[in-house]
């Protein structure tokens, strides 16, 4: 794989001059603008004298961020950078990723959603409520970007680990596409965050009277439905090229709008695909430092929303990938929601049916002793079932107990144990506490960011299970092949691609992920593995590894700043 080189400078024109110039956040170079530029588009007197380098003003907004002490208070800085100057905050982002990303997304943005109503600056992307029906393509057409390619929408209700969060949940939106063009590169020129803002049944926002979003309780049923129709149709009508990502929606719309949109629109969802190959990638990094291959181990996930559903589904293809029929994926992957272990003999809740493509037959539960009545909790799951791989997608914090770990860890010397839920404070347990009930032996990945921990002198480093490593490079890989769908194949192969990223030195550290640093990296390797997917089911033509490269690393934006030309108002047409 090369290694992309800096391109050269843009030059580019606009007819904004003066003060507009410095409101637009892609335009606006602040005290960067050169003399010559000062001079051409009337900034003379608008800004201070000393005409600073690049380097000056990151040095500049670095030292103020970190003055700040509270971490919301650091999102609320970042996000005024990026609404003043986005060059500027994305080269901030790159050369502090590890720093700020936990500040721009999990866990500090979960703040960010609860308190949006109470710290809101800014507009930014397009609110769309009921009272828009029959105008949503109007509504669209009101964003300041025509060519969008990449959407990112979520109708609020399951915001990371916190729920129902209205209005507030287009934080998530916006944070993940200010990681699209982080890791990938994805011109923010190009991106729209979008909030479905169809109410909300969260008591204290609708009684709280600075509350911004649509005051009503949640839309359901056939008007949701209608409402979420209307806007696929405009979507696809108004921006043919563009990804639509689904995110964070309630578990069974999750469900059923993957399935109902996924041929019908270029889109996935980042909370059941996403979520499912960062598993499976840290899954098949851990293989590599146990004495077993994949098909050897057994996968035990508690939590039935969309996360777990979709590890199982993903892990599942891993598994049959491997050589496994599937008819014996019950014998290497077992479900546990609220109520116990997935089962075909449990009466399942209208939308729940999904639940039954992962249920254990019968006879696999007698082949375990464990046929009966009762429901089958997790810690009579571990002692019959005896996995070696132990994943929490459940929100429930302390739901990996000592027994539980222990149980575990009785039957193999190194167990895979991934807290997902996040934020932190939804972890199932902490790695501090998986690593000393296991004696050090315990592999551990969580879904929010952990400090190292040290067991008998040795500093152990926790790798996050963050998303980010995967959906970019997914989201950018598709763009550039023009494939019409997304598959479950392209996030394997975007596991695998992570996995191999996983150095010996990593492993060693006790981490089953590589470094953030590497972020745009790790991307571009994997949306030239999805370019070549692509090619290689027949979605797309194929073309050689060298070219792919090329056509990915050109499609990459950097944050350099470009040279402005003033355009006369007179040719804008």
């Amino acid at each position: 794989m090369q290694i992309q080189k800096s391109k050269p400078r843009a030059r580019i024109s606009t007819v904004l001059r003066g003060a507009a110039l410095l409101t637009d956040p892609l335009l606006n170079k602040g005290t960067c603008f050169s003399l010559e530029e000062r001079k051409r588009l009337g900034l003379e007197g608008l800004l201070p004298d000393r005409i600073s380098s690049e380097e000056e003003q990151l040095s500049r907004v670095y030292e103020n961020i970190s003055r700040e002490s509270d971490p919301l208070e650091k999102y609320i800085a970042l996000i005024g950078l990026q609404d003043r100057n986005e060059h500027l905050f994305y080269k901030l982002l790159m050369e502090h990723t590890e720093e700020f990303l936990p500040i721009i997304y999990t866990p500090v943005v979960g703040q960010a959603a609860q308190q949006f109503s109470h710290i809101f600056r800014r507009a930014r992307g397009v609110w769309i409520t009921p009272d828009h029906r029959g105008r949503i393509g109007e509504i669209l057409g009101n964003s300041p970007t025509d060519d969008v390619r990449l959407i990112v929408v979520t109708d609020n209700e399951r915001i990371l680990g916190l729920g129902d969060q209205g209005a507030g949940g287009m934080s998530i939106p916006i944070g993940k596409l200010a990681l699209y063009t982080l890791a990938a590169g994805v011109h923010p020129r190009r991106t729209l965050p979008v909030s479905l803002d169809v109410g909300t049944n969260n008591e204290a926002l609708l009684n709280d009277p600075l509350y911004l979003g649509w005051r009503h309780p949640r839309l359901r049923g056939k008007e949701y439905d209608d409402l979420v129709d209307e806007f696929v149709q405009v979507v696809k009508n108004q921006y043919p090229k563009a990804l639509l990502q689904w995110e964070d929606f309630k578990k069974v719309n999750a469900m059923k709008l993957l399935d109902r949109y996924r041929k019908a629109v270029l889109s996935f969802n980042d909370d059941i695909q996403g979520t499912a190959a960062v598993a499976l990638a840290g899954i098949l990094a851990g293989v590599r430092a146990t004495d077993r291959g994949l098909l050897e181990h057994r996968v035990v996930i508690v939590g039935a929303g969309a996360a777990g559903m979709g590890i199982a589904r993903q892990v599942g293809d891993a598994f049959k990938r491997q050589g496994l029929a599937a008819g014996d994926l019950p014998t290497r992957i077992a479900v546990l929601d609220s109520q116990g272990l997935l089962t075909q003999d449990r009466q399942y809740r209208p939308g729940e049916e999904y639940k039954q493509r992962v249920s254990w037959p019968v006879e696999v539960l007698a082949a375990h002793g464990l046929a009966g009545p009762e429901s089958i909790g997790l810690e009579q799951l571990i002692s019959a079932f005896q996995p070696s791989v132990l994943i929490g997608t459940s929100g429930q914090p302390g739901a990996f107990t000592k027994s539980i770990v222990e149980a575990m860890a009785a039957h193999v010397d190194r167990p895979l144990i991934f807290p997902f839920s996040n934020p932190t404070s939804k972890s199932e347990a902490t790695p501090i506490d998986l690593i000393r009930w296991t004696q050090g032996r315990a592999l551990v990945a969580t879904g929010s960011p952990f400090p190292p921990v040290v067991h008998e002198r040795r500093k152990l480093r926790i790798g996050q299970g963050n998303n980010v490593f995967i959906f970019p490079g997914v989201g950018l890989g598709a763009l550039v092949s023009g494939t019409p769908e997304i598959t479950d194949s392209m996030f394997t192969v975007a596991a695998e691609t992570l996995a191999a990223q996983v150095t010996d030195s990593d492993l060693r550290a006790g981490a089953l992920y590589p470094s953030v640093t590497r972020l745009r990296e790790i991307s571009r390797r994997i949306a030239v593995a999805v370019v070549h997917e692509s090619a290689r089911r027949g979605l797309t033509v194929a073309g050689t590894d060298e070219s792919i490269q090329r056509k990915v690393s050109a499609a990459m934006w950097e944050p350099h700043y470009p040279e402005i030309a003033a355009e006369s108002t007179q040719n804008t047409e």
